[in-house]
């Protein structure tokens, strides 16, 4: 009985963390300032990340290439307005950052 109750309370945090990773990476990007030319859903410096996700959607390159850009910055993608470079993002937060919005930014 002790042992079932513990497995549950751990399928349960499990759980929990697997239901809120969208929150954790809206906090990265509020973080880092990705939302001062970014939304999820509208234009705005930037392009939306749903539009960068329907754009890239099917791209196996995509999750390197966006990584690319957000630490090394780029033009032309999007039009002329350039995307600076954030090289003081730590890599494995730019990793989450692209998963999260290649998966629609929710």
């Amino acid at each position: 009985m002790k042992q079932s109750l513990i497995f549950r309370a751990a399928l349960a945090a499990v759980a929990m963390g697997l239901a809120s990773p969208a929150f954790a990476d809206l906090e990265l990007a509020k973080k880092y300032s990705c939302v001062a030319c970014h939304q999820i859903d509208k234009k705005s410096i930037g392009p939306a990340y749903k539009d960068v996700a329907a754009k890239y959607k099917g791209d196996a390159a995509a999750p390197a290439r966006l990584a690319d850009h957000v630490k090394n910055g780029s033009v032309g993608v999007w039009g002329q307005m350039p995307m600076p470079a954030n090289s003081q993002v730590p890599d494995e937060d730019v990793k989450k950052l692209v998963a999260w919005i290649l998966a629609g930014a929710k």
